[in-house]
């Protein structure tokens, strides 16, 4: 069995792979660029090796620096996690000619499936049915025009070497094939170094179904069933689950033993995913769903089988990587009950852009379900890896309780002020169609305005977060909020901030059990409902500067950069007076004293970053 292992990558893979090897008694060391100095894995690692720059090219795709750290420190082996290089056939014959185990397939097997034309080639000649296309080496426009229409639009155009959703084009008549086809050969080009490409039947109502397979060095092949990962934006899967809905015995039988077929056609060794395109028209059958292609590493989404299963996919690595045969035969693997996995990402779930910065508050419901994340509270969103914060995994004796489950955790992850699609996942796993089955890779844009999260704080929201920042005044020892008349009814109302906006409501007298509230900061409340997070800020209700509290302290209004500091600590300002000023989405913002004083408190400084809600300045009021 191996005794050390190096883990080349980071994030929440990083520490999946630490749990498992720290079970089995295996010293593990982890590598992080300077982005991940502090990082989760880091701290969990028996040892830990810095690689290189921020940039993934200057660190985690550098090959070399990664077989040297290993070899540092006495690793035995290399877990590629997923990602980066581990799919990476030269790296790992790299690590193989250093004398090292790869954990992973060979790397010719890496190599049969990398190219997607020869990978169906192996395929047709194993007898893996593969969707109908052209795959020759005639790449020529008119030749390629040709193969699309004797096929039938609509066709997909694919890169050769593409992955990711990159490098594909869907054309939906003759007379736009020619400009669709230039545009993919640029990308594919671009992404790949490789312009080639292939020709498809564009499946009219896809499900994306993929079946986890497993090999050994002993020539043994099984398959541990399917997963449904129809639940994509962009070719970028969003929630998967297993089993797949609708699938019967006879289609599943069908569509794991090709798998296997194909596994075994490239030698396959370790932990692969054979992907399959369904035209789910008629429901699935086994005649309507097509090999796509081989991904030769360990999946995102390995969770959702574990947990039907009851198999450790990591520990099955190791003790294959060690020469080990597999720790079950096919006829001792079965599927109990029903499992989900939503990716939590850090973007704003109203543009889907990432979204970076520090996670000053990161909750996730743990009870009865799975959270698999390299990130907590306190930790950094860099820009410069994918912004995935963790999988939220629920698992259930049927497909309704194990979704009413991942819905239920989902709605109480907060997350602040990094924004999350934690509202997205949340309306996408409680819609009637999904919770009904009834899904294709089209579900999330047929039905983008259900699914749409409001880019404002809802009523319930603020009165929540009016009640919240009220109640720290009735705390011991704090002074009352100028204007509360805390003993009497109604209640005062309350201004605050949020999102850019300016809302007055009544606090109420009770906390609303249906949303989620905490103290984020001092004046600032951190609300959540159905998973959506906002951090809302005390304002003075007279009068008063964005982000000012009664209590003369000043808050970062938004996140952004600070331009200007115009005080020093002890210094006297009038009311009015330009404080700080904060540069927020290409504006520049002045935050003033509220009243005569001296600068009590000053946590500001020319060019650094803070989030909402953040304290710059307090200002005292001047005795007498």
């Amino acid at each position: 069995m191996i005794e050390s292992l190096l883990i080349a990558n980071r994030g929440e893979i990083a520490c999946r792979i630490i749990r498992t090897a720290r079970t089995m008694g295996i010293r593990t060391v982890a590598v992080y660029s300077d982005a991940d100095a502090k990082a989760l894995h880091v701290r969990q690692a028996d040892e830990a090796v810095h690689i290189g720059p921020s940039p993934a090219r200057e660190s985690y795709l550098v090959g070399e620096k990664i077989i040297a750290a290993a070899r540092a420190t006495g690793a035995q082996a290399i877990h590629p996690g997923y990602g980066f290089l581990s799919e990476n056939a030269d790296f790992a014959q790299a690590v193989i000619d250093a004398g090292l185990v790869w954990v992973g397939p060979r790397p010719d097997s890496i190599r049969a499936m990398g190219l997607k034309d020869a990978a169906k080639a192996r395929m047709i000649a194993a007898g893996v049915p593969v969707t109908p296309g052209y795959l020759g080496d005639d790449q020529s426009p008119e030749r390629l025009q040709a193969e699309a229409d004797a096929i039938g639009y609509p066709v997909l155009i694919k890169a050769v070497a593409g992955g990711g959703g990159k490098g594909m084009r869907r054309v939906d008549a003759p007379e736009d094939f020619a400009d669709a086809l230039a545009s993919c050969q640029r990308e594919a080009a671009s992404s790949f170094g490789d312009d080639r490409v292939l020709i498809e039947k564009y499946i009219l109502s896809p499900r994306h179904i993929e079946v986890q397979v497993f090999g050994d060095t002993h020539d043994n092949v099984v398959h541990l069933f399917e997963r449904d990962c129809s639940l994509q934006r962009r070719h970028q899967k969003v929630i998967e689950e297993a089993p797949a809905p609708g699938m019967d015995e006879v289609t599943r039988e069908a569509i794991c033993a090709a798998a296997v077929r194909a596994a075994k056609a490239v030698d396959y060794v370790g932990a692969g995913t054979i992907e399959f395109i369904a035209d789910a028209s008629e429901g699935l059958r086994a005649d309507r769903i097509w090999f796509m292609e081989m991904n030769t590493r360990l999946q995102v989404e390995h969770p959702v089988t574990e947990e039907i299963t009851g198999v450790d996919l990591v520990e099955w690595q190791l003790r294959v990587a060690s020469g080990e045969p597999l720790p079950k035969r096919q006829e001792e693997l079965a599927i109990n009950g029903w499992a989900f996995e939503a990716r939590l990402y850090a973007e704003d779930p109203t543009t889907f852009l990432p979204s970076t910065g520090t996670l000053e508050q990161c909750h996730f419901p743990e009870d009865y379900v799975r959270i698999e994340t390299g990130f907590e509270k306190g930790s950094t969103i860099s820009p410069f890896y994918d912004p995935m914060i963790a999988k939220v995994i629920s698992h259930a004796d049927s497909r309704g309780n194990a979704l009413a489950l991942l819905a239920q955790k989902l709605e109480g992850v907060a997350i602040w002020p990094v924004k999350s699609n934690a509202g997205f996942l949340y309306r996408a796993a409680t819609h009637p169609v999904f919770e009904d089955g009834d899904v294709t890779t089209a579900f999330l844009a047929d039905h983008a305005d259900d699914l749409a999260v409001p880019a404002e704080p809802s009523a319930a929201m603020l009165r929540q977060a009016a009640r919240e920042l009220v109640s720290q005044y009735e705390e011991p020892g704090r002074r009352a909020l100028n204007g509360f008349r805390l003993n009497a009814a109604p209640v005062a109302a309350v201004r605050m901030k949020a999102a850019g906006q300016t809302y007055t409501v009544d606090a109420p007298a009770d906390f609303d059990g249906d949303v989620y509230s905490s103290r984020a900061a001092p004046d600032v409340a951190l609300v959540t409902e159905h998973g959506q997070s906002f951090g809302i800020t005390l304002a003075r209700h007279e009068g008063g500067t964005a982000g000012t509290t009664a209590d003369g302290a000043i808050l970062a209004p938004m996140p952004g950069r600070i331009a200007a500091v115009e005080v020093a600590p002890g210094a006297s300002v009038t009311k009015g007076q330009r404080l700080v000023t904060l540069e927020a989405m290409k504006m520049e913002h002045s935050l003033t004293a509220p009243f005569d004083g001296t600068i009590a408190e000053l946590n500001a400084e020319a060019g650094a970053q803070v989030s909402e809600g953040a304290l710059l300045v307090r200002v005292g009021k001047k005795e007498g």
